[in-house]
């Protein structure tokens, strides 16, 4: 079944885009939930987010590395899923499949990008359940990791989103669960690549070599 991640910004115009699909679970948080509902989930307020040991290393085949720092502490369900899927090799060949300048993002995770039918890229999941909603008041900054969703709050699974810019319109109801610590610039040039006709599609195809778990150790903070 296709889905479409609906995203409504409000400024002084009404913005309707739509992030693409990916489909549910644990807990082991250090952290306190408040009763601030948001679209439907809870959110996480005032904690620290604590960097997991491992980072993930984004290798592409002609824009260098991404790497990103996960945290367990703030949405320990989706670190769980994207490690989980890292471990299985289940990114690897995939592309990043919708980039936006304007909105400052990229976005990534969907396996039916390791085919040929362009139409259905952005509409794949992964084999496991949607991962309930970890929203936080952790704002969507420059080189924030997301999790893109259906409609459906508790829709996020296996695609994933790098803000570019500060997104006030995400916070709160897009799980955040990393950031970016190295080739950040790497990631903004995939962003302002040349799109396909009309759409958001890279013209040409952004490859995903590899994604791996390292030691967090290997990249100190900047």
């Amino acid at each position: 079944m296709l889905r479409r991640f609906a995203f409504i910004l409000t400024s002084s115009a009404l913005l309707l885009l739509t992030f693409t699909a990916c489909n549910q679970s644990t807990s082991n948080t250090t952290s306190k939930d408040t009763d601030t509902e948001t679209a439907g989930a809870k959110v996480k307020s005032s904690v620290k987010p604590q960097p997991d040991p491992e980072v993930a290393v984004i290798e592409t085949a002609d824009y260098g590395r991404i790497v990103i720092e996960l945290y367990p502490n703030i949405a320990p369900q989706h670190v769980e899923r994207f490690k989980k899927l890292i471990n299985e090799k289940f990114f690897d060949g995939t592309a990043i499949h919708r980039i936006d300048p304007k909105l400052g993002i990229i976005q990534g995770g969907d396996p039916l990008t390791k085919g040929g039918n362009q139409a259905a890229w952005g509409t794949g999941n992964s084999p496991y359940p949607n991962v309930p909603a970890e929203f936080s008041d952790i704002p969507y900054d420059r080189g924030t990791l997301g999790a893109a969703r259906t409609s459906d709050v508790n829709g996020a699974n296996c695609q994933w989103f790098i803000t570019l810019k500060k997104q006030p319109a995400f916070d709160k109801k897009y799980t955040v669960f990393g950031k970016v610590i190295d080739g950040i610039k790497n990631a903004e040039v995939i962003m302002t690549a040349p799109t396909a006709s009309g759409s958001e599609r890279p013209a040409d195809k952004v490859v995903i070599k590899s994604v791996t778990l390292q030691p967090r150790s290997n990249f100190p903070a900047s």
